[in-house]
């Protein structure tokens, strides 16, 4: 695939993974929630803090 037709986050993974290759080091902690959000969708995003909202409420409702 061309650099112009690439899409924004191929492009983001692609420079991201150019930056773990010259500094491996940064990744020794993990990659935390870029790299989690940064492999899912929107969608996908959306309904995890959807879920964890709820989760929330539910457990403050019943473990009070």
């Amino acid at each position: 695939m061309s650099e112009e037709r690439e899409t924004p986050e191929r492009r983001r993974e692609r420079l991201r993974q150019e930056e773990l290759k010259r500094n491996p080091a940064g990744s020794i902690h993990g990659g935390g929630l870029p790299d989690l959000v940064g492999g899912m969708g929107w969608k996908f995003t959306g309904i995890l803090i959807l879920l964890l909202i709820v989760g929330f409420l539910i457990y403050s409702l019943f473990f009070r």
